[in-house]
């Protein structure tokens, strides 16, 4: 067996894609979507129609809502080829506006609806912001299901859980870049692999304290650099993984073992957690990976998706 099967069998795989016509080969249960991978797309020939088309279709409306239905446009296409959820993300210039987060998501699912979609086959992608998480408890209190994105610290994953939101995407590549680039030469790469990887020791955190109080939310690991940062989380709930590193999974035939247990989890002794803002602000605060790479991640998002509207007024 190989190590994608063998990783099925105690975490849900989820495809980090835009690219629809690869998921066939991979079978993935979900996937998700974001400005960047859409952009990378639609620059490739075989869907620039999908743009073209949606523009031509919608040139009388304003470019938001042209650019949320090019954004459902994909997530149509990606649910007819797997079985699952599609995680759709908000426009990022909204992070800090929970109002305009919410309304926003509303009119995502209702175009989403309009398409015949279930409600609970769509994740709104949401910034891990103050604002967006408050925004994401609303929109679960409405039953729109959240994916809260751009999660690098512990605080932002407990605010995530007192808010009930649905499912959070813990970048663990992006923490593993920050801790190398900071170290500079004296990074040593085996002493940190593995179960030792900060982006991997992050994730775990979130899902021993998740899993010891019961907390609902679902954590899927996001945002991998290589294989090892994968199976060091085999049975966290889902992973979502490009294509490249789904194929070397695939071809791949060593043992794998879930690292992370919920039964293991619960036993611990681990003190219990909770944040209002002024808390969550400060830890947050406190912890100046997240905070750059938060702000960087919010940052280059806002970036692609104004390079995807520009793609649009030129169509």
């Amino acid at each position: 067996m190989n190590q994608l099967s063998a990783l099925k069998q105690f975490t849900t795989v989820v495809a980090d894609t835009g690219d629809f016509k690869q998921l066939a080969q991979f079978q993935p249960q979900d996937a998700t979507t974001n400005p960047s991978l859409i952009l990378k797309a639609v620059q490739k020939p075989d869907y620039a129609p999908l743009l073209t088309d949606t523009v031509a279709r919608f040139s009388d409306r304003p470019l938001d809502e042209v650019m949320d239905r090019l954004l459902v446009r994909f997530g149509c296409e990606i649910l007819a080829a797997i079985p699952g959820r599609v995680s759709t993300e908000v426009d990022a210039r909204l992070s800090f506006d929970t109002s305009a987060t919410v309304t926003r998501a509303e009119r995502i699912i209702a175009l989403y609806q309009a398409e015949g979609i279930h409600i609970d086959r769509v994740l709104i992608k949401i910034a891990s912001t103050w604002e967006g998480i408050q925004a994401a408890a609303q929109l679960e209190q409405r039953g729109i299901h959240t994916n809260l994105t751009l999660l690098f610290s512990f605080c932002q994953a407990v605010a995530c859980g007192q808010a009930r939101v649905q499912l959070i995407s813990p970048f663990v590549g992006r923490i593993y870049d920050w801790y190398k680039k900071a170290a500079g030469p004296a990074w040593n790469e085996a002493e940190r692999a593995g179960a030792n990887d900060p982006g991997v020791q992050s994730v775990r955190q979130i899902y021993n304290h998740y899993k010891k109080f019961g907390i609902a939310t679902e954590v899927m690991g996001a945002s991998f650099r290589n294989v090892g940062q994968i199976t060091a989380l085999a049975g966290c709930d889902l992973l979502t993984i490009a294509p490249e590193l789904l194929a070397q999974l695939a071809a791949t035939d060593a043992p794998l073992q879930p690292a992370l247990r919920a039964d293991a989890a619960r036993a611990m002794d681990l003190p219990a957690v909770n944040f209002d803002e002024a808390g969550f602000r400060f830890a947050l605060n406190e912890d100046a990976m997240a905070t750059e790479k938060l702000a960087e991640g919010i940052r280059a998002f806002v970036a692609d998706a104004v390079k995807l509207e520009q793609l649009m007024l030129a169509a």
